[in-house]
Parts: structure tokens; sequence; C-alpha cells
């Protein structure tokens, strides 16, 4: 378990897991009044939330997948990406696709946050890259079992 400081300038909880074994916490919409997602519409949802995570990890956006199955509703940039070393609110860039409107309440569960850690990487150029049974096959190159 890992500790996170955070700034909560909303009127929503702090996320928490729901259950023991859950990777991931709610997050909510922290706004004023309801705003209405129209079809094909994208909007940026504040959280009030503000973190500090520890070098070497990273917050990642996702879907509520009851939002996605439901109501069409996804995070447009998923997994979206939270930086150590970012200090701005939490926002959540949500989109609907269903053919219907969808009106974001206050304190509604939008998003979920995973915090995830990473290695960062150091590219070393070369000529060329050692052969694999797969090669250079790609998208669906495995085939349908």
């Amino acid at each position: 378990m890992i500790e996170i400081k955070v700034v909560n300038r909303g009127r929503q909880p702090l996320p928490q897991y729901a259950t023991k074994q859950s990777a991931g916490m709610d997050l909510r919409a922290n706004i004023d009044e309801p705003i209405v997602l129209h079809p094909m519409e994208r909007r940026l949802i504040p959280t009030g939330l503000f973190i500090a995570l520890p070098e070497g990890y990273e917050a990642q956006v996702r879907p509520r997948s009851g939002l996605a199955l439901k109501h069409g509703l996804t995070v447009l940039n998923a997994p979206g990406t939270i930086d150590a070393d970012y200090r701005g609110e939490v926002g959540v860039v949500l989109i609907n696709l269903s053919q219907e409107d969808f009106v974001i309440n206050a304190g509604e569960r939008i998003a979920q946050m995973v915090i995830a850690r990473h290695e960062q990487a150091q590219f070393h150029l070369v000529e060329e890259l050692d052969e694999t049974e797969r090669g250079a096959g790609g998208y669906g190159h495995t085939g349908v079992k």
C-alpha cells in the first residue's frame, strides 16, 4: 500500500476502493449543476481532486463499465495518465457515444482511477532486431480459434 497526498477542493468524498480486491477507485463529478452530455459530445469533468503521486507511479483514469454498457459513456483518452509530477486538478474527459442525452449530476461516479507502478525506458539505436517466430506479423496475425 502506498500513500498518496491529496487535496480535496470539491464537495465529494475521497476516492476509495469498493472492495478489498478492487483495482480502481471511483472518481466523482465535482460540479455545481447538472451537465447534459449530448450524443457525440465530449467534456472535461472536474473532480476537485489534486494528487501528488510518488515517483515511479502513475494514476490511470478509466471508464466505468456500467456507464459504458448502459449509457454509452466512456473516457475518451482511456486510459488517461496522470503523471507523478502533475499537480493540477484531476479531470475526466467523458464522451457520450450513445444516441441519447446523458445527464451528469454532482457526485456521480464518472470514472475509475487505478494507481500503477511504471518504468521509464531508454532507447538504444541498433541496425536490426533479433528474429522471432512471430516476426513482423501484426494485427490478427495469430488467427481466430
